[in-house]
């Protein structure tokens, strides 16, 4: 039994040294540890604290705007403050349409078909979290990402969005939520 247990210790701290020294040659820790240049102006464009309000209304009150918005509430976690939400949109654009199957009747007669794809589906991310700052005030980060599909079914771009009139929009919106909710109106 001990000669077991002793086996796998080893084998747990020989796995754990070669994976300490693969990611020290790749710098990954390092990498993983280093913050972008915008990372503090971005996390400062998607944080508000709000307070005298409880968690759970500042969430009724974030769900509330978001469906304001037209985003479907994905998936919500009262107690550890999440919400996650997602709106779709078509964005074909016929000059893209037209343009590929040009391409596509060009490439049967040249001998060689191909499928040319355009931009179909856009769909925006919406992930929200509350964190507890003291008995009085709560902060509420969000961000928001989206992704293009193209006609063929693949992602042809994900990023996120940083434009400030995005959060300012929400968080305007959430101040007026959130006084409604605390008077109940």
């Amino acid at each position: 039994m001990k000669v077991r247990r002793i086996f796998k210790i080893c084998v747990i701290l020989i796995s754990l040294v070669s994976f300490l020294s693969a990611c020290q040659q790749k710098n990954i820790f390092k990498e993983a540890l280093t913050f972008s240049p915008d990372y503090f102006k971005d996390r400062q464009l998607q944080t508000r604290v709000f307070e005298s309000i409880d968690e759970k209304n500042l969430l009724t009150a974030s769900a509330a705007v978001l469906q304001d918005l037209g985003y479907t509430i994905d998936e919500t976690d009262v107690r550890s403050g999440v919400i996650v939400c997602s709106r779709d949109r078509d964005v074909t654009v016929t000059a893209e349409v037209v343009l590929s199957v040009a391409l596509e009747i060009l490439s049967i007669l040249v001998g060689n078909p191909t499928s040319v794809p355009y931009d179909k589906t856009q769909k925006v991310l919406a992930s929200l979290v509350t964190t507890p700052v003291n008995n009085q005030k709560t902060a509420v980060r969000i961000t928001f990402q989206y992704m293009v599909w193209d006609s063929d079914g693949n992602i042809r771009r994900r990023e996120q969005l940083n434009e400030p009139e995005i959060y300012q929009e929400f968080f305007s919106k959430l101040s007026k939520s959130i006084f409604l909710v605390a008077h109940e109106i």
